[in-house]
Formats: structure tokens, sequence, C-alpha cells
């Protein structure tokens, strides 16, 4: 039986992290778990377990009898969406992280990643090239459910040994699989508009820098965290990780250069609001010092692969 698992699999990271774990660990040892009753065709080439990481027993009784000794727990509401929902929000983004620290705590699991977001910053925080170690008084549920995770996995490795470890996740860009949900999510959509040749309606405004990752090296950012010595982690809250930031306006200049007829134009809502909260860029020197962290894609290679690979009928699927 698989011994690593990664809960919320069918999500956009979870599906590239499953992806890239079976190709390094073989398919049949990553279970990947979900809501759904069946998993997405792509990751069909491994174990699959419908999982709700709110039913507690079910998800310890499942680990423990499976002895599986690896999580990663992505199952989360994400910024935008959990402001529509506050209460369930908190609920499925600090419940599901006790059962998996408990788990641990109590000798089951052996390692845990469990993500953090940019979101745990707010608007008295530094904007520019923000610190790793700084002023963290978020606005949204989201961050304020993602930095509690953050003093709480701190806390288990303090007080009991527990091997956690995390990422303060930028904005992820991706091809494989659409947004869920978050507030940086018009750097993917705008990719399939560019694509069908279709102008583009931003929610944030022409000038609201941010940090961005391409997901290929937020899924390498993850593995060479978790394969580190335990020794080289420093931070057990969560690292900073920067891989480049843009504007909507400097992200359609890059854009025009391969379709230069494609047109934008913004109508702000409440994610501006969510967006203005949060870090321009991002000092990542702790993770490059203790793991040595370093991304392979700017904003340029970043569109450049991004408008080579996005597949407009996924917006149909």
């Amino acid at each position: 039986m698989a011994k690593t698992i990664i809960i919320g699999a069918c999500g956009q990271i979870g599906t590239e992290l499953v992806l890239e774990l079976r190709k390094r660990e073989g398919a049949e040892n990553v279970l990947a778990a979900d809501l759904r009753d069946e998993c997405p065709a792509v990751l069909n080439n491994g174990p699959y377990q419908k999982m709700d990481i709110l039913d507690r027993e079910f998800v310890r009784q499942f680990i423990i009898d499976n002895e599986i000794k690896t999580v990663y727990l992505l199952a989360a509401l994400l910024s935008a969406t959990a402001e529509k929902n506050p209460d369930f929000a908190w609920k499925l983004n600090m419940e599901g992280l006790f059962t998996i620290l408990d788990l641990a705590k109590e000798g089951h699991v052996s390692k845990i990643f469990w993500p953090s977001s940019i979101a745990v910053f707010g608007p008295t925080t530094p904007r520019e090239n923000t610190p790793q170690y700084t002023v963290m008084e978020p606005s949204t549920v989201y961050g304020i459910s993602k930095q509690s995770g953050e003093r709480w996995c701190e806390y288990y490795f303090n007080k009991f040994g527990v091997d956690v470890r995390s990422i303060r996740y930028p904005g992820l860009i991706s091809y494989t699989s659409l947004p869920g949900g978050g507030t940086t999510d018009y750097a993917v959509d705008i990719f399939y508009q560019a694509k069908l040749k279709k102008p583009f309606t931003c929610f944030l405004s022409e000038n609201t820098a941010l940090p961005m990752m391409f997901m290929e090296d937020a899924i390498r950012g993850t593995l060479e965290l978790m394969s580190a010595p335990k020794e080289s982690i420093k931070v057990r809250s969560a690292y900073n990780l920067s891989g480049c930031s843009f504007t909507p306006a400097e992200l359609t200049q890059e854009i025009q250069k391969i379709e230069p007829s494609f047109t934008i134009n913004y109508a702000p809502d409440f994610r501006q609001a969510i967006a203005d909260s949060w870090p321009k860029s991002i000092d990542d020197s702790a993770a490059r010092t203790d793991w040595g962290w370093k991304e392979n894609y700017g904003t340029t290679e970043l569109v450049n692969v991004m408008m080579e690979n996005v597949d407009t009928s996924l917006l149909i699927a």
C-alpha cells in the first residue's frame, strides 16, 4: 500500500504534485485522495481514495490502517472562495490540519507538508521585498486561517517534534488544471482568453503587482523542501518563496509579444481589496540559504510556456 498520501489531490497544486511524486516514487506508492467520487482521468495511473478531510475518524483510521507515513495536506478553501463562506472556510482549513498534526504527534505519521500562502501578510506588512519575519495582520479568513496554521505547525514541532514543513505560496500559474478560486487566478484565466483570441476583463487594476510562480517551480520547491535534511529546515512556520512579480499590465505586454491582437480591460471587484493587502514582491533568502531554493521561471519564460501549452478545451470539460 502507498506510504504517501496527497489529500486535496484534485486541486490545482494537488494534480501536478501527485503526478510528479508518482514519477519519483512509483505510481503505486502515491495515493491521491479528494472529495470526488472519482479522480480526474489524468490521475488514473495510480491509487485513489474518496476522502473528506473533515471526517476525522475516517481519515485517522485510514492513515493508521494503511501505515501511511508522509502526508501532503492540500485540502482548503482559497482566498476569494473563502470570503463567501468564512465559517466553513475556517472549519475546513483548520480542523483538517489538527487531524494530521495529531496523527504525527501520536507517531503514526513521520512527515507532513501543509501549504501556507502570502495571504498570511496584511495591509500593515511591508509590501516590497516582504521579509521572512515581519508584521502579519491578515485581513481575510483565508489569511487568518493560514497564519493560525503556521503558528500551530511551529508549536507542534517545538512541543512534540512533529516534522511539518510549509511554504508561503505566491500566486501559482499552471496549464494542467483550471484555477480554484484564488485572488491571483486572473493570471491563469488571461492565457485562455488570449489563446481564444478574445478580450480579457481583469478583476484587478492594471498596476496591481503580486508575487507569482510557475507551477513547475512550485512543485519542485515543495519536493526539495520535503527531501531536505531535517536539520536544514530552520523555519517551522512557513518559508517565503518567490518566482517573479508582475502587474496585469506587465503580463499583458508579455502576452502581446506572442499575440499582438490581445486586449485587456479592467473591472476591479472585491478581490482588489484582498490583493491590495498582499505583498508586491517577496524576500525568500531564508529558503535559498537553508535548502538551496532557486526559481527557474521569470515572467517571460512563464508566459512563453503558458501560451504554448494552455488547452482551451479544459474550459468546456
